[in-house]
């Protein structure tokens, strides 16, 4: 794309109401980038775009000659434009940008940080899970003109995919919420996925940025080597101290001051998210006891460590994604719960490549030595889980185990639902 080109998008950009990749959703005077994915090309779009009142469309097909059209801007490339326009936007923001990545947690820990500095700040974080090479880009072109903070996820499923989004975000600050095993058939093993969550940590290495670390968690807290003055936390001798007390389901702490806390949040894996949030209030000078009220306001949705009290049973919503390591922690504070009568209803994770059969099938082993009275694994992965446990009940495709639900109805448990995204086995939730 030439010079004159990038000023003439940006020009365009800045008199519009924002951008779109969308046609179905796009609004009023809003700047269309037509992309392309394996199953579409959004270039036969771009029309219906300015139809439906676009004020601009961004195009790559070479196909169309729209460069003398004003309603057209021609590209090499729409994504990388896209991402272009973004880092320059990014620019005009002389503000703390806090740029977060990991395995798990990664979206409750940037809500929970959200609700923390919106106590002081007129702050924005990443819109629900936008949180790629796509994603990303759109979040910056979002952000409102009055930002003072903003605290921006980072995904990514393959190496050096968390330098492009530190190039396009330029975090001044950021953290890495663990490493696990996520990811697999991308990163290619587990060293894979440490290397590219650390991209992040290189980044404000190079940058002087600042690094916020989980000293409790052995690996993130060999990284902190590579820093002069990282900011850790939660230890008593860190920076920002938060004990875990317990949770009962709900999770209880102590802060700083001594107070003791009570918050929405299920699941002892919870709480280091919880403690990144309190550090991050204690470190732009957020007071602790607005600290605590936004945490203990913060209630997960979206299939999230939800808790649920249907009437017959008590379930405990964990559906939103799952990979071995987020699988490992959910069944480990499951099975600390009380609760007399336990079920899993659980199903495939996916994106482990070579990997799936053996994760998998040692899922299935640990639950077979569990003291769970029910078990119930749905997917074609999970058989390799199934066939490590004498009793659990089993269905290749969700429409089985549905109808299994629908005719033999669960009451009376405490059940943890979880799977990967694609599973979608909140669908579940009627028939308990």
């Amino acid at each position: 794309m030439k010079e004159s080109v990038y000023r003439k998008l940006y020009k365009r950009f800045k008199q519009s109401n924002g951008v779109s990749t969308d046609t179905r959703t796009i609004n009023q005077g809003e700047v269309f980038f037509a992309l392309k994915g394996p199953n579409f090309n959004a270039n036969d779009f771009a029309r219906d775009a300015i139809s439906k009142g676009a004020a601009l469309a961004v195009v790559d097909s070479p196909e169309t000659d729209l460069s003398q059209n004003e309603d057209y801007i021609v590209v090499d490339d729409s994504l990388k434009a896209l991402q272009w326009l973004a880092s320059e936007f990014r620019k005009e923001f002389d503000i703390p940008l806090i740029g977060l990545t990991g395995s798990n947690g990664k979206t409750t820990t940037k809500e929970l940080i959200n609700a923390v500095l919106s106590r002081a700040f007129k702050s924005y974080a990443t819109p629900g899970n936008l949180n790629n090479h796509i994603g990303v880009p759109l979040s910056i072109l979002s952000m409102p003109k009055d930002t003072e903070i903003a605290v921006i996820e980072m995904g990514a499923n393959h190496i050096g995919e968390i330098d492009l989004l530190c190039r396009i975000a330029q975090p001044t600050h950021g953290l890495i919420t663990n490493v696990g095993k996520d990811h697999l058939e991308g990163f290619g093993s587990f060293e894979g996925s440490l290397r590219a969550n650390s991209e992040l940590y290189q980044y404000l290495i190079e940058h002087g940025g600042v690094a916020f670390i989980n000293s409790s968690d052995t690996i993130l807290n060999n990284m902190a080597r590579r820093f002069e003055r990282p900011v850790l936390y939660p230890g008593k001798s860190d920076y920002s101290y938060t004990e875990y007390i317990g949770s009962d389901p709900f999770i209880k702490y102590r802060a700083e001051s001594g107070a003791e806390v009570k918050t929405q949040l299920i699941g002892k894996y919870n709480f280091n998210n919880i403690a990144t949030a309190l550090c991050l209030g204690k470190y732009f000078s957020v007071p602790e006891i607005k600290a605590n009220e936004a945490v203990t306001g913060y209630q997960p949705k979206n299939n999230r460590s939800e808790w649920k009290k249907t009437g017959k049973n008590l379930v405990l919503l964990d559906a939103y994604n799952a990979n071995p390591s987020s699988m490992e922690v959910a069944l480990e504070s499951f099975l600390e719960m009380e609760g007399n009568r336990k079920a899993v209803i659980l199903g495939d994770m996916f994106e482990l490549g070579q990997y799936s059969d053996t994760e998998h099938r040692d899922l299935g082993k640990k639950l077979a030595g569990s003291e769970i009275s029910k078990i119930i694994l749905c997917g074609k992965a999970m058989s390799k889980a199934a066939d490590q446990i004498s009793n659990a009940e089993y269905f290749e495709t969700k429409k089985e185990l549905l109808e299994y639900l629908q005719n033999n109805s669960l009451k009376d448990y405490l059940i943890l639902i979880k799977a990967s995204r694609g599973m979608a086995l909140e669908d579940c939730l009627p028939y308990l």
